[in-house]
């Protein structure tokens, strides 16, 4: 890895761990990105549906992103989306609903390698499943080749099939437990920030760093959206390259 990488990531990971204060925005200088990136509370993302008005558009009038990430999703179409599997998802008010299971919501224009995603989402009822897919291949009509072969994010604090950890919400499903559930209460929104860089892999929710986890399978894949059971929202998706 270079130094300018390095020193990219450094400052990435700086503007996460600010995050995690109450009322501070951390202006951090992003290293050979062009631009400087806004760190904001955990508070102020429980209770914002949008990102701040020093964002930039560049999807649709309806969807901003921070300058130096680009928009998955345009709020209005699935666009660049394909289904794998049973059910799917629908656009519901500017937003990405799940129904049914188990299937995945792939994003088909191109395969990411380091890259740090972006997304809010809530849940309708406590046991609601869904995840968020990282580094597969393309899975046709599979969404099981995401699972065998990526890592999933898992949405889930019941933690099916069994109640543990490594099943629940902020986990590498399956690989890595959180270190807590950090999620706010049903029907409130909340914020996943998820580094992937090299074999690493750190899930940021709410603010917090809950998982810290170093995997082995490859390194550039799609990304894509779970649908497993009952319904989840999903809005602000958004992806940083490294």
């Amino acid at each position: 890895m270079s130094g300018e990488t390095i020193s990219r990531r450094k400052a990435l990971v700086a503007v996460g761990k600010a995050a995690a204060g109450v009322g501070v925005i951390a202006v951090v200088a992003a290293v050979g990105l062009g631009g400087y990136y806004e760190a904001e509370s955990a508070a102020s993302r429980r209770t914002q549906s949008s990102v701040s008005s020093s964002s930039v558009s560049l999807a649709s009038s309806s969807t901003t992103v921070e300058v130096g990430f680009a928009s998955l999703f345009d709020g209005a179409t699935l666009d660049g989306w394909r289904q794998a599997g049973p059910s799917g998802f629908s656009v519901v008010d500017g937003m990405l609903q799940s129904s049914g299971g188990m299937g995945l919501l792939w994003y088909t224009k191109k395969q990411f390698g380091d890259f740090i995603l972006k997304m809010d989402w809530k849940v309708l009822h406590i046991d609601d499943n869904s995840g968020v897919f990282l580094r597969f291949p393309d899975p046709r009509n599979d969404p099981y080749v995401a699972v065998n072969n990526g890592y999933e994010v898992q949405i889930d604090d019941v933690g099916a099939p069994d109640g543990g950890m490594i099943h629940k919400t902020g986990g590498i499903y399956n690989f890595a437990a959180p270190t807590k559930v950090a999620t706010n209460p049903v029907g409130e929104w909340n914020f996943y920030e998820i580094h992937a860089v090299g074999q690493s892999y750190k899930v940021i929710l709410n603010g917090s760093e809950v998982t810290d986890f170093t995997g082995d399978r490859s390194t550039k894949g799609y990304v894509g959206l779970q649908n497993h059971n009952g319904t989840v929202t999903f809005q602000n998706v958004r992806i940083m390259e490294l």
